[in-house]
């Protein structure tokens, strides 16, 4: 078990450190209003300073992460800033999964009922289960013969993907910020 967080102020380069932020222990949960960003608008330096700002505002004390959810999550942040979103997206729910399954679910639950049974908050329940969603019509394409829609406009594809990962990357922080170590 790591008794770190994830290095995020280094995170280009894969290491690990002990993480601490300035906010009270116990006090009121700030909420993150992510800046929209289009497709070409952010740099890949600006995606990193993004997520560093999304951790510096979920962030209270500290978290223990398993090491496989801090390699899922190292995966997700450098799929979304490389441009990978279908990627982010679900190594992100990986990391979810593999988070709440180390908080306390059990090896056989599927990520709908560890997300429903863990005590994050009802409004996060609702966007995993979104998530979740989206990501399984990508996962577990029913027809993929029916692909007029992404031949005629793969940009709008990719912007929704696109807005997917940046949701996918605030859902995750989200979760495994849930229980802080202080």
């Amino acid at each position: 078990m790591l008794f770190a967080a994830y290095g995020f102020a280094d995170h280009r380069h894969g290491s690990l450190q002990v993480a601490e932020q300035g906010h009270a222990p116990g006090g009121p949960r700030r909420q993150v209003m992510p800046k929209p960003f289009g497709k070409g608008q952010m740099t890949e330096e600006d995606k990193w300073q993004y997520l560093v700002e999304l951790d510096e505002r979920l962030l209270q004390g500290g978290v223990i992460l398993s090491e496989w959810a801090t390699f899922l999550i190292k995966d997700a942040d450098t799929a979304f800033v490389g441009g990978a979103h279908l990627a982010s997206i679900i190594t992100a729910l990986a990391g979810v999964e593999t988070h709440l399954r180390a908080e306390g679910g059990s090896k056989k639950q599927r990520l709908i009922e560890l997300i429903d049974e863990s005590d994050i908050e009802e409004d996060l329940k609702q966007e995993l289960q979104i998530l979740r969603q989206y990501r399984n019509k990508w996962v577990h394409v029913a027809d993929p013969w029916d692909d007029d829609a992404l031949l005629e406009s793969p940009d709008d594809h990719e912007s929704e993907l696109e807005e997917m990962a940046r949701r996918c990357a605030v859902a995750l922080r989200r979760t495994i910020y849930t229980n802080p170590w202080i």
